[in-house]
This record gives structure tokens, C-alpha cells and sequence, in this order.
């Protein structure tokens, strides 16, 4: 997949896993308001929550920085084509957070706001998480059945 322009992203998106829940921080392309929501770790409020970004924004790329590269929320936002998952290392948000925040306080909304920053400031520093081809997501799941 070759690397889109900040421009042919719809939206930007920081997500701060957890177990029980997620928190979003999402900022649309030609704005600079951004907006907090959380939803549950629930197949059907994942799932209701992409297609709310997938009608809002016509289906457009739209660019997910989160700080793992798999697992469960992982593994269901790479069945939506128009999500582009940027993974980063925990230790980045971390250190990202001290720059800015001395008293290392830290929240999910604040790590989520922060990786919406490393989106829109370094993201040519980024890789993007591929999108598998059907045959080859088959071909994963057999062999970790074996």
C-alpha cells in the first residue's frame, strides 16, 4: 500500500485500548476541533462505531493510530478496507506523554488526543499495519490452529 497523503485521510484517529473499554479521540481532516468518545470492548460497539465513521466519512481512508500491532481490537479493525492502522510502540505515547505533561499524569482521552498528535505531526515516521489478503488471513488462522 503506498503511503496517502495527510490530505486523502478523511480522519484521524488516536485509540487507547483497554480490556472494558476504548477511548477515541478523532479529528477530521480541515479541522482543528477534536472529539472524545469511548465504547466498549464489544463486537457489536466496535463494530458500530467503524460503520459510524465509515457513513460519516463516505468510506474515505481513515487513519487509526493505536499502541499495539495485534490482538483483539487489532485483529477486528483489519476487516474494514478503509481503516489504515498505524501501531506504535507503547513506550512512544509514554514518551511523548513526559514531553508535554512533566508530572506524568496520565488518562486514556490524554494518550488517545496524543496519538492523534503523532498522527498529524510525525506520521512520515509511521508504518502503516498492511492489510492481508483474504488467502493469506485463512492460510494465519490454519496455522494457528495446528
Amino acid at each position: 500500500m503506498a503511503h496517502l497523503a495527510q490530505e486523502e485521510f478523511a480522519a484521524f484517529v488516536g485509540l487507547d485500548w483497554a480490556d472494558a473499554k476504548h477511548d477515541v479521540c478523532l479529528q477530521a481532516t480541515g479541522t482543528a476541533r477534536r472529539e472524545f468518545l469511548s465504547f466498549e470492548h464489544r463486537p457489536e460497539a466496535i463494530d458500530a462505531w467503524v460503520q459510524t465513521l465509515r457513513t460519516r466519512f463516505h468510506g474515505h481512508p481513515v487513519a487509526v493510530c493505536l499502541e499495539l500491532n495485534k490482538g483483539p481490537i487489532v485483529s477486528a479493525l483489519r476487516n474494514y478496507d478503509f481503516l489504515v492502522l498505524f501501531p506504535v510502540n507503547p513506550l512512544t505515547v509514554a514518551r511523548y506523554r513526559e514531553a508535554f505533561t512533566p508530572s506524568r499524569a496520565k488518562d486514556d482521552p490524554t494518550d488517545a488526543e496524543l496519538q492523534v498528535e503523532l498522527l498529524l505531526k510525525h506520521r512520515d515516521r509511521l508504518k502503516p499495519h498492511l492489510h492481508q489478503a483474504n488467502a493469506c488471513k485463512t492460510l494465519q488462522s490454519l496455522i494457528r490452529v495446528s
